[in-house]
């Protein structure tokens, strides 16, 4: 593979912290890379040094003369000023752009429903992103640097730009690397992964799934004694393999491995016991909405945003709620939280119920602000109990990520992803009995996200979630339903996949029946979906096949890979340097045999959709 760009000996260092150490690495072509590692440990300064966007202290960044880097900050860099046109195909005829396939499907996927001739300054957030998102991507470039994509897109749009960037290329061309906490688009799109930690950088092969299994393994080899952070990552493996369908279908040889290391690792939850304990103190009566009807804020007369719908949360339900930017996510919860009256229907609420909801802003904080991180959780409440255990602020605080030393910060000094899992920890330690979330998983790394996991888990009490992050919806919740932007509440009880099945069809349907809209690209959207078919069912059965030849194979070369390390350590006491070698070699075949394999099995098991 050739290679494209790297860095030679990178360090950075911020007052007296050294953020990169020495840091060599480069992307191939073909490397497809995700990024991750704690908020604060550099993988934000490391990408901008590799898209030549900062420079280090010391050491290099060579690329090759003809690499073309396309790089996406996380910050706002659009002229408010321009048209979302002109902010995206810059001077461009119409006829030039328009007749480029590779455009119009980019434009359909992330623009189709935003006004082409709105100025930038007067969009959404996630508008704004997808507009910026959409710029880059319809370039020809040879690398593409993301930072946090999927921030501000919802479900469709994260799937949306995880299938465009697995077909953008062919499989040994162009490379990307991506920072995001969204761990299910790490695993979709993914064949490497990057962690940052302590001024360096460990490379593991594959996706999110593969890394955590990999990292669980180096630890364990190791002899890492790291009790809290083992038991998350065996957790964290525990839930990958137990977890949705769609995510286990990993090849026999890595199911074994991964069984071996999960063995002893309970179930995420004890449902029967959260149950009881939530219906001990929620009685049997928590939140109704009773055929709601809520008008659209400054519509239209006539414009519903709810029409008619009915939603019982039970004791200790956990439901999870995707849908469309503008379908009415937030305001839901706000219906929920007696924030707003609708304008017909009954929402009852039960006499014992407490509830919180982290908002996405979480603005709440700005009145504690010039408090320490340990001093709002201490004057909430000294203790807490969470699955049972006893737990002082300060361990709760620390479990979630504040170190003893960050613990003391002013709350005027923290990052975005700091104040967010403070105003979580300040909502628990009040002891709500039901616990709404809008957007929890925003500017948080996996790791904590991983622990947010684990608290939420001895949780006992009504959860509601609104998150893009499908992996933290299937974790954390029981059951999911979608608001699709038709006024209506709909259960999903395929989940998220469901959710962009319904939201296809929705689409093709459109573009079938000939609608029309003002914006760019909103009918080639439409068109794109209906055009999209799976595979036949003779070619299914070919997979099939396919796939018993490939594990019979692969339990052959598996074996004969246990003999040769044999005959190895055997040849190795015996100081026969010259059989090692050969040993070696025949090794090497056996192994490169191996990976053709796992990847053609890969390929079966995605045509038969596991």
């Amino acid at each position: 593979m050739a290679h494209l760009l790297g860095g030679e000996n990178l360090t950075v260092s911020f007052a007296t912290r050294t953020i990169l150490d020495g840091v060599t690495l480069g992307l191939e072509d073909g490397d497809r890379i995700g990024m991750v590692g704690r908020n604060g440990d550099g993988k934000s300064t490391l990408m901008r040094l590799l898209a030549l966007h900062s420079t280090p202290d010391s050491g290099r960044v060579t690329k090759r003369g003809d690499v073309n880097v396309g790089y996406l900050d996380q910050s706002d860099v659009l002229d408010g000023d321009l048209t979302v046109g002109s902010a995206i195909v810059g001077d461009r005829a119409d006829h030039e752009w328009a007749a480029n396939p590779k455009i119009r499907e980019i434009m359909g996927g992330l623009v189709g429903d935003v006004d082409w001739h709105a100025n930038v300054h007067a969009l959404s957030g996630g508008q704004k992103r997808r507009v910026a998102l959409a710029k880059l991507l319809i370039e020809d470039h040879d690398v593409i640097m993301l930072d946090e994509p999927t921030n501000h897109l919802d479900v469709e749009g994260v799937a949306w730009l995880a299938r465009h960037l697995k077909t953008r290329w062919r499989a040994n061309q162009g490379a990307f690397l991506v920072v995001t906490h969204d761990r299910w688009f790490l695993d979709e799109v993914c064949n490497r992964t990057w962690e940052v930690h302590d001024a360096m950088v460990d490379p593991f092969d594959g996706g999110y799934a593969a890394y955590v299994l990999a990292r669980a393994e180096r630890d364990r080899m190791a002899a890492v004694v790291e009790g809290k952070r083992q038991q998350l990552v065996k957790k964290e493996l525990a839930w990958l393999r137990r977890g949705a369908p769609a995510r286990t279908a990993k090849p026999k040889f890595r199911i074994e491995a991964a069984n071996e290391l999960i063995a002893d690792v309970p179930e995420p939850r004890d449902a029967v016991a959260l149950s009881k304990m939530a219906t001990a103190r929620l009685g049997k009566d928590v939140l109704d909405l009773e055929n709601v009807t809520l008008d659209f804020e400054g519509g239209e007369a006539g414009q519903k945003l709810f029409n008619n719908i009915t939603l019982r949360l039970a004791p200790g339900e956990r439901l999870g709620l995707v849908g469309v930017n503008g379908a009415g996510k937030s305001t839901l919860l706000r219906l929920l939280n007696g924030e707003i009256t609708p304008s017909a229907g009954k929402v009852k609420r039960g006499k014992t119920v407490v509830t919180a909801v982290l908002s996405q802003d979480v603005k709440e904080l700005d009145e504690v602000s010039d408090l320490r991180v340990i001093e709002v959780i201490e004057r909430e409440k000294r203790s807490f109990s969470v699955g049972g255990k006893e737990f002082t602020a300060g361990q709760l605080v620390e479990q979630l990520g504040f170190s003893k030393e960050k613990q003391w910060t002013p709350v005027s000094d923290l990052s975005g992803g700091e104040r967010r899992r403070l105003q979580l920890l300040r909502l628990l330690v009040g002891e709500p009995n039901v616990l709404m979330l809008d957007e929890p998983t925003n500017d948080l790394d996996t790791d904590t996200l991983a622990a947010v996991e684990d608290v939420l888990d001895g949780w006992p009490g009504t959860l509601v979630v609104v998150s893009h992050d499908r992996y933290l919806l299937e974790r954390v919740t029981d059951h999911q339903m979608a608001l699709l932007g038709d006024g209506k509440l709909r259960g999903l009880p395929g989940g998220v996949d469901q959710y962009l099945e319904l939201r296809e069809a929705a689409l093709a349907a459109g573009a079938i029946g000939g609608q029309d809209s003002s914006g760019a690209g909103s009918t080639t959207a439409g068109g794109a979906a209906a055009e999209a078919t799976g595979p036949s069912e003779a070619e299914k059965r070919e997979a099939r096949k396919d796939l018993n030849r490939i594990e019979r194979q692969l339990g052959k070369l598996s074996q004969q890979e246990e003999k040769i390390h044999k005959d190895m350590a055997a040849k190795s006491e015996s100081g026969d340097f010259d059989a090692l070698g050969e040993l070696n070699s025949k090794l090497q075949a056996v192994l490169d045999e191996k990976e053709g394999l796992e990847l053609e099995w890969l390929e079966a098991a995605e045509i038969l959709g596991e």
